[in-house]
């Protein structure tokens, strides 16, 4: 993959950005996809009928690979401990971690592959709200499925409910899975790795991370294959809108900056004829004090004067 520019990854922001601006709008953005995933909670039947169905698909698409992995998972902890911690943790940590290193690295590219990023969140989040989807761990046990970070939940943080903190497991979503974030923004990362960093380690996670975070996903029975594909396909449309919600954000800013309408400067040859101010004298009046200025045809003359304006003893003109 060449390190080419792309369209939605390339951009020369016009003003240097700051950190103190960046974080509240990161934080703002992340805080409103937190809580409609807690708002738009859906009908659980809804969802389950929901998540029955991508089984069914995938099961007739012969693409069901959530169940060898999710019974390999459960019988082997070595895999299955870490795998907990892969899903429970990188997610919240790996896309902070490379916004930042973007935005002090690579600033000229942070804020298009930030737009990208949230363009995407925000798609996602329409996902949640349109198609509430159980996931396979909260299906009947008849369906084959072991939640491992309830299966595991005496070695981590989390409880028995999601990757949520113990006690906090209410507080969330758990039928937000259409598609998966988890997978999109593992995909991001793998994006901007291979692009923008250097190295063999680089380019080795890039490939690594989104492909291990869609393998977590499916054998931890918290995604079906299929919300992958959906986590994948709402960044590729992100990454199409982002140069577009750019050209709007920059639009609105400059119509907040010349807000006011420019006034029309005069040049200073109009200046320099228009001392009245609308204001004009009848002929032969003057303005007290005035001085008149002098004419190369003499004092108290001028190209039309008569010789009786010139005084008596003034020649007459030659004719």
């Amino acid at each position: 993959m060449p390190h080419t520019e792309t369209p939605g990854t390339e951009a020369v922001p016009a003003t240097r950005m700051r950190w103190w601006t960046e974080l509240p709008l990161i934080l703002l953005v992340y805080a409103c996809y937190s809580a409609g995933r807690l708002v738009v909670r859906g009908d659980v039947s809804d969802a389950v009928d929901h998540g029955l169905a991508l089984l069914r698909m995938e099961k007739a698409l012969h693409l069901n690979a959530e169940h060898p992995l999710n019974r390999l998972f459960t019988s082997e902890p070595w895999i299955g401990i870490p795998a907990d911690f892969w899903y429970a943790s990188l997610h919240y940590l790996v896309t902070p971690a490379l916004l930042v290193w973007l935005f002090r690295s690579r600033a000229v590219h942070y804020r298009a592959a930030r737009t990208w990023l949230m363009t995407s969140t925000f798609i996602g989040l329409i996902g949640f709200t349109l198609l509430p989807t159980c996931p396979p761990r909260l299906l009947d046990p008849s369906h084959g499925f072991v939640d491992t970070m309830a299966y595991y939940s005496s070695w981590g943080w989390w409880g028995g409910e999601a990757s949520a903190p113990r006690g906090l497991g209410g507080m969330t979503n758990q039928y937000a899975a259409m598609p998966s974030l988890h997978v999109g923004w593992a995909l991001w990362c793998g994006v901007i790795l291979w692009q923008y960093g250097r190295g063999r380690w680089a380019r080795t996670a890039a490939v690594v991370y989104p492909l291990v975070t869609t393998i977590v996903v499916m054998g931890t029975a918290n995604h079906y294959f299929l919300d992958a594909v959906a986590g994948a396909a709402v960044m590729g449309a992100g990454f199409l809108l982002a140069p577009h919600v750019l050209r709007y954000a920059d639009a609105v800013k400059a119509r907040f900056r010349t807000g006011a309408p420019d006034v029309p400067v005069a040049s200073p040859a109009t200046d320099a004829t228009i001392v009245s101010a609308g204001c004009q004298t009848s002929a032969g009046e003057r303005i007290p004090r005035q001085r008149q200025p002098e004419s190369r045809y003499g004092p108290g003359a001028g190209p039309g004067a008569s010789p009786s304006d010139a005084g008596e003893g003034a020649p007459a003109p030659a004719r």
